[in-house]
């Protein structure tokens, strides 16, 4: 079978620099752990795991070493906890994320209401909240945003692996309302890249695969726009989970892969529907 790679697809710098942050702490004598899953991809989190990097969910789980923070941010306390315990952190949040965080720092400063676009309880988004202080709003979708809105004031940040479609009908909605918001868009570069590239692909083909962890927000959402475009779209981890059947009268298949997900597992997917 004929398979065609996205343009773009795969690990992004934010999870490459995750990944060599934590190998580098591993070459220390210090013992290791991540605060939460490094990204959002099981096989990852368990190889680190064989390597004795070992996932802790609260910095007052371990006595000493090194704790690093996992490329979806913490809020600043975490951060603070850690510092005042004399742990050595290593702060591998993702600078997009950084971005979105400051953005709503400062916007929460300048005394707006913070609407931060993403999913209600993803890590991301949580530590965005703690950023932005006061009481700001998490809205998934357009349904998510209450009839009446505290003030017209409002300022907006995002997710970094949100959809630029859902933004811009929440964005539009608030102006309907005549609301003027102040809009950062803070989704990232390589969510962007991957976000079209796959929507292309999808509308092209007969059969899309997409790759990359089930609890990957990214990949969710490209799977979604795959899906949209494309109706034989597939959302996997591994190349074991692929079915023959599901390709019944395709010679050509799309690949692409969420940002979280490291070339090998790509490649393995790659192999495997050349295979049939």
């Amino acid at each position: 079978m004929l398979v065609i790679l996205a343009q773009y697809a795969g690990a992004c710098y934010g999870v490459e620099r995750a990944l060599s942050l934590v190998a580098e702490a591993a070459r220390t004598e210090a013992p290791v752990h991540t605060l939460g899953p490094l990204i959002h991809n099981p096989q990852v989190v368990s190889e680190l795991e064989r390597h004795a990097i070992g996932e802790v969910r609260h910095v007052d789980d371990i006595e000493t070493g090194i704790i690093v923070i996992r490329s979806h941010g913490v809020a600043p306390q975490v951060i603070e906890a850690a510092h005042a315990r004399g742990l050595t952190v290593v702060d591998a949040t993702c600078p997009h994320v950084q971005k979105a965080q400051q953005a709503a720092r400062r916007l929460g400063q300048e005394g707006y209401t913070v609407v931060i676009v993403g999913e209600r309880g993803h890590p991301e988004v949580e530590a965005i909240k703690a950023y932005a202080g006061g009481d700001p709003l998490v809205v998934q979708d357009v349904a998510d945003l209450p009839d009446r809105l505290p003030t017209a004031r409002i300022g907006v940040v995002v997710q970094t692996t949100q959809s630029e479609h859902n933004l811009e009908a929440i964005i539009a909605n608030l102006r309907q309302r005549g609301i003027k918001p102040l809009v950062n868009n803070t989704i990232c570069f390589a969510t962007r890249q991957r976000q079209q590239a796959a929507a292309r692909l999808a509308r092209e083909v007969p059969a899309m695969i997409v790759v990359g962890g089930r609890n990957s927000g990214n990949t969710t959402r490209l799977y979604q726009i795959c899906k949209a475009a494309c109706a034989r779209s597939y959302h996997i981890e591994q190349a074991s989970e692929l079915k023959p059947s599901w390709f019944c009268g395709v010679d050509t298949v799309g690949l692409t892969a969420g940002a979280s997900t490291p070339p090998e597992q790509i490649d393995a997917v790659q192999a495997a529907l050349e295979a049939l």
